[in-house]
């Protein structure tokens, strides 16, 4: 069972038909959504700021959330997929929005809604990520424009694989 642990005076709240892996940490001011997924040694820490999640959010194995004490707070909209392994440290995933397995996002960024952040980019702290973009490199960069269809459509496949795949696990 996952860990879920309350932590000076917050307890992780979470709607209807999450999956939460075995062995997946979520502590403290956390608020997610319906259907998201939260999978293995993932860790959502809510201990010195907040974060809050949409719904249908799938956060794959390995992931680590995080923010600065009083001054940077974890927000991701809706249909947002986050790879294998991604750090967000104090930013904001706009809705329909895919990070990239690898991918480190860091304090202030913002990552428009229908965006794409390839695996292993690197987005600097106060980047702001223009809607319909793909972005990639260390430091992080655009490369071209995407277009909403296609971002949905793809952002859309991985959230409804991702119901699936947490539907094999439910007991």
């Amino acid at each position: 069972m996952a860990l879920i642990k309350s932590v000076r005076g917050f307890t992780p709240v979470y709607g209807r038909d999450c999956y939460f892996a075995d062995n997946a940490t979520i502590i403290g001011d956390v608020i997610m959504g319906n259907e998201c997924s939260i999978w293995f040694n993932t860790v959502l820490r809510g201990d010195v700021n907040s974060i809050r999640i949409g719904n249908k959010v799938n956060i794959q194995d390995g992931s680590v959330l995080h923010t600065l004490y009083r001054k940077s707070i974890v927000e991701i909209g809706n249909q947002v997929s986050i790879g294998h392994n991604v750090v967000i440290h104090g930013a904001k995933i706009c809705d329909h929005s895919l990070i990239g397995m690898g991918a480190v996002i860091l304090d202030h960024a913002v990552i428009g809604e229908n965006s794409i952040i390839a695996a292993g980019a690197v987005v600097l702290t106060g980047t702001i990520v223009e809607p319909g973009s793909l972005y990639a490199g260390t430091p992080a960069k655009k490369v071209k424009d995407v277009s909403p269809e296609q971002t949905r459509d793809m952002i859309e496949r991985i959230a409804d694989n991702y119901l699936m795949y947490a539907s094999w696990y439910k007991d």
